[in-house]
């Protein structure tokens, strides 16, 4: 199994906007990006990214208080999980797993802001963090484990500079 680290700098947020479109456009049902970050560090913006790429004209929102939106308009869906209000404990007691392992709803792309209050991570999921950057920008640091998610990211990540693991 192969793994990469991509680093992308974000000088504005209309680029972390384009990153989400980019990764909207290229995602297959089925995949799960974990997000993480400090608080107003773009997650939000990066999810509304992916919805556009997906062709979903719906506004997106954090689901702060609601803690999922579901968006079914887009290529496939978007499930939008935002675990700011939620500890591990009440997060695990969601079983938010039937979105990528039972698919007893209809499959697409899961976006989870605060991963890091999961306690147990979806397996093969893309994990982006989201960072303060270079002259007031921000970072995007994209995670991998997959040869097909490395490929993925190459495409929708074309000026990236990729990082070997250790």
């Amino acid at each position: 199994m192969a793994s990469g680290t991509f680093i992308i700098d974000l000088p504005n947020p209309q680029a972390t906007h384009r990153l989400g479109k980019r990764l909207g456009c290229h995602c297959p049902a089925g995949t799960v990006i974990l997000l993480s970050g400090d608080l107003g560090s773009g997650k939000t913006s990066l999810v509304q990214g992916i919805g556009s790429g997906l062709g979903i004209v719906d506004p997106i929102s954090s689901p702060t208080f609601t803690l999922i939106n579901e968006y079914f308009e887009g290529r496939i869906p978007l499930y939008h999980i935002d675990l700011y209000r939620l500890d591990p404990t009440e997060a695990h007691s969601l079983n938010l797993e039937v979105y990528w392992d039972d698919w007893e709803t209809t499959p697409g792309i899961v976006a989870i802001e605060w991963s890091e209050r999961l306690l147990e991570k979806p397996p093969d999921a893309i994990a982006i963090h989201l960072t303060d950057g270079k002259n007031g920008g921000r970072q995007a640091i994209l995670k991998t484990q997959t040869d097909w998610q490395i490929k993925l990211l190459e495409k929708a990540t074309s000026h990236a500079l990729l990082v070997d693991e250790v």
